[in-house]
C-alpha cells in the first residue's frame, strides 16, 4: 500500500475535489437544456425549424426538444410577426410556461415590428408585452444566428450575477 505523504494531499485535493453552490451547479444543469415551445407565428419559424435541423444541429446543444405544451417548456422563441390578434395568445402561453423562463425574440418583427411597422395591426416587438432575455436580429436571421442567440441565453442562465454586474458597469 502507498503511503501519501502530506505534500501529495495538497495536490490531491486540488485535482479532485470540486467547489460550487447549489444555485451554480442548477444553474448551469438550466442553461445546458432549454426546451423550447413549438410555437412559429410567420417567415422566421422556417429558419427555426431549420436550426433543429441535422445541418445546422441544435442537438449539440442540448435545445432540440421542442415541445408541444407551454408547461414543459422554459424557452419561448418568438419567431415571426406579433398581430394584436395573437398577443394575447402569446401572453397567454407564456404565462402557462414553468418558472424560471425565458423568452427569445427572433427576427426583426418580433423585436420591432419589422417591415409593418406602420400596420395598425402588428405590435411593435415582443418586448412590449413580455420580458425578452435575448435578440436576434435580421429579417429572417440565418439558423446561425439563432444558435448564436440561444448559446446567449445560456451565458445568461448559466451566470445570472455576472450578467447583471455586466449591465450594471456599462
Amino acid at each position: 500500500m502507498d503511503v501519501i505523504k502530506p505534500n501529495q494531499v495538497d495536490e490531491l485535493v486540488r485535482n479532485n475535489v470540486v467547489l460550487s453552490t447549489v444555485e451554480a451547479a442548477f444553474n448551469w444543469c438550466r442553461s445546458r437544456s432549454l426546451w423550447p415551445l413549438t410555437f412559429g407565428l410567420a417567415c422566421c419559424a422556417i429558419e427555426m425549424m431549420a436550426a433543429a435541423d441535422t445541418r445546422y444541429d441544435l442537438a449539440r446543444f442540448g435545445s432540440e426538444v421542442f415541445r408541444p405544451s407551454p408547461r414543459q417548456c422554459d424557452l419561448m422563441i418568438i419567431a415571426g410577426t406579433i398581430t394584436k390578434k395573437m398577443q394575447p395568445v402569446v401572453l397567454r402561453l407564456y404565462e402557462q410556461m414553468a418558472e424560471p423562463k425565458y423568452v427569445l425574440a427572433m427576427g426583426s418583427c418580433a423585436i420591432s415590428g419589422g417591415p409593418f411597422v406602420d400596420s395598425y395591426n402588428v405590435v411593435l416587438g415582443g418586448d412590449t408585452f413580455l420580458p425578452v432575455d435575448v435578440y436576434v436580429p435580421g429579417c429572417p436571421p440565418r439558423p446561425e444566428a439563432l444558435i448564436y442567440g440561444i448559446m446567449q441565453l445560456r451565458e445568461k442562465v448559466a451566470n445570472p450575477k455576472k450578467i447583471a454586474r455586466l449591465k450594471a458597469n456599462g
